[in-house]
């Protein structure tokens, strides 16, 4: 089994790398770090970067997990020639852009991109948003399905995720005590489906709602709160049609629960997203 450890940064194409970055910057409010060969590198909390944008393809997306030592690395490339899922190891220039000791990558079975990283690099240095967002941390990531159930068998018998709930056929999966570090939400396609943020409380989240608005950024759903993880939340758009939430007070499921822990089923309806009565503006959120 693929021991996913934590979720460490998405990479993302866009035909407008200083629009992206500006965004990221100004209204996100993540911190540049670098540029390199156009690669814009971006942080949110102690690890060296949680976004990267690169000058390409807007569907091209990547998310990367790290895992816990060599030996877990050389067990998932085994485990992946095993089952005879096609991988490359990244070469030693491509891991030195990326600030970790080694990765590979391989293509889940909707045609997401995944990295798994080994010995990726933190930071000393204090993270300092352009905006004061609040942010505390890069918690989760949607990805596109295009069959929920296959996908969700993927995750939680090739790799370690573990189903904390549904909705409709939507998994929600865990890979550490936070309700979810992966969300499956069933599309026609592949790639990111959102990117997700901590933000230290509801009072964060509030003035985003507000900023956010008198910028002109079209929100997309929300304030609100999940029934499932009871995170508050806020979703808005961001560039190249990417959706970006910030979110506060998710749910944990102790380690000593693990053994008796039953997932709960949710309507795929509005009732299934939020329990306060917001309606999405997303289209893998409506039925």
């Amino acid at each position: 089994m693929i021991n996913l450890h934590d979720i460490r940064y998405v990479r993302l194409g866009t035909r407008d790398i200083e629009g992206a970055t500006r965004y990221a910057r100004t209204i996100l409010g993540l911190q540049e770090v670098r540029r390199e060969a156009g690669y814009v590198f971006l942080r949110s909390d102690s690890r060296d970067h949680s976004v990267c944008y690169f000058e390409g393809d807007p569907a091209d997306h990547t998310v990367a997990f790290d895992v816990a030592s060599d030996a877990h690395f050389d067990a998932a490339a085994a485990q992946l020639e095993g089952m005879r899922i096609e991988f490359r190891r990244g070469t030693r220039d491509e891991a030195d852009m990326r600030r970790v000791g080694d990765f590979l990558t391989f293509l889940d079975p909707s045609g997401n991109r995944i990295e798994l990283v080994l010995r990726a690099a933190q930071t000393g240095r204090r993270y300092h948003g352009e905006r004061d967002a609040g942010i505390d941390s890069f918690s989760h990531v949607g990805l596109c399905t295009t069959d929920a159930r296959r996908d969700e068998a993927f995750w939680t018998s090739v790799c370690n995720a573990r189903v904390s709930d549904r909705i409709g056929d939507a998994p929600l999966l865990r890979i550490d005590d936070v309700h979810h570090k992966i969300a499956l939400f069933p599309a026609k396609r592949a790639g990111i489906q959102h990117v997700n943020f901590q933000v230290n409380g509801i009072d964060d989240l509030m003035r985003s709602w507000y900023f956010l608005r008198e910028q002109g950024v079209p929100i997309r759903f929300g304030p609100g709160r999940h029934p499932t993880s009871h995170a508050m939340f806020l979703y808005f758009a961001g560039p190249d049609g990417m959706v970006y939430e910030y979110s506060t007070g998710v749910r944990k499921i102790a380690p000593e629960d693990e053994a008796t822990y039953v997932p709960r089923q949710f309507p795929f309806d509005p009732t299934g997203f939020c329990m306060w009565g917001a309606k999405p503006e997303i289209p893998e959120f409506s039925a």
